[in-house]
């Protein structure tokens, strides 16, 4: 009995103290003194309708929490993921039309948070940048002291650093700061290059900011190029001849872009001026990248076969891709518009087998890059996701927490990582470009991972870019839930089967330098494979297996011989060879009910879109064909013995599991394989080819 009370009372007491801890770190906020008259660089507050984008905003000049005042400028530590705090600015504060209290953080970024090279910095020392995020105003811990030099314990700040180009100036803290002109718009156009608002004071008298070295602007030459020059000079206060010449070319170029641009709204002005603009300059890049180097590295030392077995093969990356231009712009300009503004999106990309998808978004993360290295788009992290090379859906998390965090764990553990990193606001936060390939191998029954997926880019701290590549384009329509499918959103894109011409056109690009083809020979190949899926990998093996025959025999001749060309007989000779296969000699030599238990199979996978479907699913289609073609329609019981029979040649591949209807199938061979080899057969042509 004493045992029983003390333990209660213990209990009693652990419970105490769990409530005066809760009571203690509860944080209480308020709001302090309201704005009346909005800054210079901050919009006032104005009634807007509701489909205008914008919301009623009631700005504030402080904020009180846990007693203490705060106010806009304020440096402050800010809550984050770790025990180590982050350190920002106080950049605005407001509340919006649902009552929610919203603050504006622009961080104080410490040498480890800045997406740069390796930049030589005191132990305290911090850049003020113009990277800025959406906090809420319990985030914040504490005030600290930013001085311009100071003793140990105190966080010194004596540079700027602008988050686009990752370029670092030098800055007087002690007169910026000091003088409250950090919410000056002119320190942010001196400092980031950032034009001004047009709430804010432009007519000023020429004076240059004090505090801010100043960074001499592009003037143009007289060839029309343009120079720029990164030297500083610190502002005394007055303005030398240059300067003013200087600050007349800027105001004539601003002049410039208003005419431009003042007839055309500002959301379309970026649509249609803003983004060809990037997507013809990713072109002309490509372009010139395939003109002006040739592919002739590989060429040298190698034979003529020898050098086209190499570039013919599935896996080489070609130095550009022939007929997606306008795919390839479509989705370059969607990307460039995420990183330019600094926003999350999510792409769904769909397309039979061998249409380009997933290289041609190589090609446009690879283009993206270069551009980041030249400072036109902020830099970015690429991380790529193969369903393929997964055990389970579930290690999407885990391979994706690893490419973020640096280290492994397991599936739940990973989830809750990754969902409190997409959550969280910080310094260190760069855009993330995930692209998910094969993703209809990572549809589950709950579908929580393609929930997760597609809803963390919503999250206001994200900064993530998901694109999503499957085989079927009504994908999230057939297989998902409409909560799934609503936040994969509207963006797009279809890449539909190649034509012969195109396949023409795609093996020759291959072949730039090498002249191992006929031309007739590459044109039989594109219209054969043309006329049966359209696939460009099939064309590429064909050509391959072409190029191997003619070898094969000039090597078999005495040296000295001249090498022969692949030619129109060639090609024949290894698409037969191809359609001679041992998985289709069986399927040819088959017997009708399996026969259309292939056919069965390869409609159900269709409708569904996943390439796993249920026995029962191919069961009934099979049954379906059979009244639809005047034969003898088995039971669910024979299906099943064909369906083992089928799977102990290799051609289909189920579960270790009874003959069930509920057992999950699917094809061991290609779809272009069963068209191929039940074409010459005048009963399934018609339902091989359909």
């Amino acid at each position: 009995m004493q045992q029983n009370k003390l333990a209660r009372r213990l209990s009693k007491a652990t419970k105490s103290r769990r409530k005066q801890h809760t009571e203690d770190t509860q944080v209480t906020v308020e709001w302090g003194q309201r704005l009346d008259t909005a800054p210079p660089s901050t919009p006032s507050t104005r009634r807007v309708t509701r489909h205008s984008g914008l919301t009623n905003k009631e700005l504030y000049k402080s904020i009180i929490v846990n007693g203490t005042e705060y106010s806009i400028g304020d440096a402050v530590a800010v809550k984050s993921s770790t025990d180590d705090p982050h350190l920002a600015i106080i950049y605005k504060l407001w509340q919006n039309e649902r009552g929610e209290r919203q603050a504006v953080a622009r961080w104080l970024m410490r040498p480890h948070e800045m997406h740069t090279k390796r930049v030589e910095a005191g132990p305290r020392e911090v850049f003020y940048s113009n990277a800025e995020d959406l906090i809420a105003p319990e985030m914040i811990l504490r005030a600290i002291r930013v001085v311009a030099s100071g003793e140990d314990g105190e966080w010194v700040c004596r540079r700027s650093f602008e988050e686009h180009s990752a370029r670092i100036s030098e800055l007087d803290w002690a007169s910026v700061y000091g003088k409250n002109m950090l919410l000056d718009a002119r320190v942010d156009a001196e400092l980031f290059g950032q034009k001004l608002e047009s709430g804010a004071v432009k007519k000023q008298p020429a004076k240059g900011v004090p505090g801010v070295k100043k960074r001499k602007h592009e003037v143009e030459s007289d060839d029309g190029e343009s120079t720029e020059d990164e030297s500083f000079m610190a502002s005394d206060g007055g303005e030398s001849a240059e300067e003013k010449s200087h600050r007349t070319v800027r105001k004539v170029r601003s002049s410039r872009v208003k005419e431009k641009t003042r007839a055309v709204p500002k959301r379309r002005a970026r649509l249609h001026d803003m983004q060809p603009q990037a997507v013809n300059t990713a072109m002309l890049k490509r372009a010139s990248r395939t003109t002006n180097t040739p592919q002739t590295d590989d060429i040298a030392g190698r034979t003529m076969y020898e050098a086209a077995r190499l570039r013919l093969h599935v896996s080489a990356v070609p130095a550009t891709l022939p007929c997606r231009e306008s795919e390839f712009a479509e989705i370059y300009g969607h990307l460039h518009t995420a990183l330019e503004e600094r926003t999350s999106m999510c792409m769904y990309i769909s397309g039979v087998p061998g249409t380009g998808k997933t290289a041609t978004v190589r090609e446009c993360v690879r283009m993206l890059r270069e551009s980041a290295d030249d400072g036109c788009v902020p830099a970015f992290e690429f991380i790529e996701l193969n369903g393929m090379k997964m055990t389970e859906p579930q290690q999407t998390y885990v391979q994706l927490w690893q490419a973020i965090g640096g280290e492994r764990a397991t599936p739940k553990h990973a989830a809750q990582l990754l969902d409190a990193h997409f959550n969280t606001p910080s310094p260190r936060r760069h855009t993330y470009v995930v692209v998910v390939d094969e993703l209809d191998l990572l549809v589950t029954k709950s579908q929580s991972i393609m929930y997760n997926l597609f809803d963390w880019p919503h999250r206001p701290h994200a900064k993530l870019i998901v694109v999503a590549i499957a085989n079927t384009m009504d994908l999230p329509e057939r297989m998902l839930h409409h909560k799934v499918s609503s936040r994969l959103g509207l963006t797009r894109i279809n890449f539909q089967p190649y034509a012969h011409a195109q396949l023409m056109a795609i093996v020759r690009a291959r072949l730039v330098g090498c002249a191992a083809f006929d031309a007739d020979a590459i044109e039989l190949c594109a219209r054969k494979v043309g006329a049966v899926s359209g696939d460009a990998r099939r064309a590429l093996d064909v050509c391959r297996r072409a190029v191997e025959i003619v070898e094969h025999e000039w090597r078999a001749q005495p040296t000295g011989h001249a090498m022969p060309m692949v030619t129109m007989m060639d090609i024949d000779r290894a698409v037969k060879e191809m359609q001679a296969a041992p998985h289709v000699t069986f399927i040819r030599n088959a017997s009708a009910q399996q026969k259309v238990f292939l056919v069965a199979m390869r409609a159900a996978m269709r409708k569904a879109g996943v390439a796993e479907v249920p026995l029962g699913d191919v069961a009934l289609v099979h049954r379906q064909l059979c009244l639809m073609h005047a034969m003898r329609a088995p039971s669910y019981e024979q299906i099943g013995v064909i369906c083992a029979q089928l799977g102990a040649s290799r051609c289909v591949l189920a579960e270790s599991s009874i003959l069930d209807v509920r057992q999950l199938v699917r094809l061991a061979v290609a779809e272009d394989d069963i068209t191929v080899a039940l074409k010459p057969d005048p009963v399934f042509s018609k339902l091989a080819t359909s």
